[in-house]
Formats: C-alpha cells, sequence, structure tokens
C-alpha cells in the first residue's frame, strides 16, 4: 500500500488563509473551499500562529521573549540559585569558625 504524500504549504499561504478567514463576513469554511483546504486545516494554522506569536516572536517593553532569549534566562536563574546556595554555606561556615573562635 503506497504512503500518501502530504501537501506542503508556505507560510505565507497559511498566513494569508487565516488573514481571509478573519475577515467580516466570511468563515473559514468559505476559505478553505475557495482554497482547497479543509477549515480545520485554517483553524489548526490559526492556533499554530497565535500560539508562536502569543509566545515566541513577542517583544515586550523592549524585553525579547524569543527562544533563545527564554534559555539565557533560563541559564542564568541556574546559575544565581547555584551562587545563592553557595552563599548561603559560606555565611554558615562564617558563623561556625566565628563561634569556635570564642
Amino acid at each position: 500500500m503506497a504512503r500518501k504524500k502530504y501537501q506542503s504549504y508556505t507560510e505565507e499561504f497559511r498566513r494569508e488563509a487565516v488573514k481571509r478567514s478573519e475577515k467580516p463576513g466570511v468563515t473559514q469554511a468559505q476559505v478553505a473551499k475557495e482554497l482547497g483546504v479543509s477549515a480545520q486545516q485554517i483553524a489548526n494554522w490559526k492556533r499554530q500562529f497565535t500560539r508562536l506569536s502569543d509566545k515566541q516572536f513577542n517583544s515586550v517593553d523592549g524585553v525579547d521573549y524569543s527562544k533563545k532569549e527564554s534559555e539565557e534566562l533560563r541559564r542564568l536563574r541556574r546559575e544565581n540559585k547555584r551562587l545563592q546556595e553557595e552563599m548561603d554555606f559560606l555565611k554558615k561556615a562564617a558563623a561556625y569558625f566565628a563561634k569556635n573562635q570564642e
């Protein structure tokens, strides 16, 4: 049995389909019929673009929330936590040795 080949669409095509379906008085089903795709596919593209724009590519108040920036932020938080733990340990050690010297 032969495998089904899936049609791949360019990002520009998908964005245009989503834009058309968001116009007032036009349904996803109408746009889907015009373009020869399913209405569910347009709904999926819309959800994907919304998710991407909400989480990966927005810059809010000059802060870049892209994946690269998020990875760096996580790395810095881990390093900050490690340094905080080291500092707490050193404080306890200094207090212990100061107490023994008295």
